[in-house]
């Protein structure tokens, strides 16, 4: 308990999947949490839902692929809480699973715009803030697919990649500030966006896919959002004052091979 107590954390994508759990394991551990979606439904009955456990939980609409959306709501996030502290830029979409040269402009700019420049825009306008606080962290969610290639979904891993350096590069560039930037490397979890990705490429019984794609790691199954969760208050918290730049990757053994 405690961990991040008092700490204002933005989760992006926190309606659903790794982001929710993150948004839960944060609250309480005694973070005051900001939640960014555009699952208005979803978000706000979380929201609702922190609040009632007796926690400090806000919902706000935000396209992280958006700037001015972005900008609004960090600096209403500021200005309700009195500060930002950590970031967690978890919004993502897989996008198109089509070999590179069947692949239209559009498809791949979806992907980048939201799993990258989502995460430029988050990161840009949450500094500021990180700043004027004195330190901050910011968690960055990458992917086994920014360590590893696979000969699937192009734009996805090329999104993730780029995550995984840019991490790197920002944690350079403001460790002076005393911030902190991670990247955090799941493998399969099971949230709705590996149950869309596997029925929309043929998996006619759901379960059966997620135990085949649970075989690819050397645990033998896959993960639970809780298993990234936990990981992502690890980076927020104090106990992580000496990390950053750094890989957490969190794959079942995935990428041990």
């Amino acid at each position: 308990m405690n961990r991040v107590q008092d700490k204002v954390c933005i989760v992006t994508g926190a309606a659903l999947g790794i982001g929710r759990a993150c948004a839960q394991r944060l609250a309480q551990e005694g973070a005051r949490v900001a939640l960014f979606d555009v699952l208005d439904a979803e978000g706000a009955a979380l929201a609702d839902d922190l609040r009632m456990q007796g926690f400090d939980a806000g919902y706000w609409h935000v396209d992280v692929s958006r700037e001015a959306e972005v900008s609004r709501a960090t600096e209403e996030v500021a200005r309700t809480f009195g500060a930002v502290h950590v970031l967690v830029n978890n919004a993502g979409i897989a996008g198109s699973n089509k070999p590179t040269h069947e692949l239209t402009e559009a498809e791949w700019d979806q992907v980048q715009a939201i799993n990258v420049k989502g995460v430029f825009f988050c990161t840009k306008h949450a500094i500021p803030h990180m700043r004027r606080a004195g330190h901050g962290s910011i968690v960055n969610l990458s992917s086994i697919y920014g360590l590893v290639g696979a000969a699937d979904v192009p734009p996805y891993h090329a999104s993730k990649g780029a995550v995984r350096l840019m991490s790197k590069t920002d944690a350079l560039i403001y460790a002076p500030d005393r911030i902190r930037v991670n990247s955090v490397h799941p493998g399969y979890i099971r949230t709705p966006m590996v149950e869309h990705h596997l029925r929309d490429n043929g998996a006619a019984d759901l379960e059966a896919a997620m135990i085949e794609v649970g075989k690819l790691h050397p645990l033998g199954h896959m993960g639970e959002p809780d298993d990234i969760a936990w990981g992502v208050v690890y980076l927020a918290s104090d106990e992580a004052k000496f990390m950053t730049g750094a890989e957490l990757v969190v794959d079942g053994g995935y990428t041990a091979r």
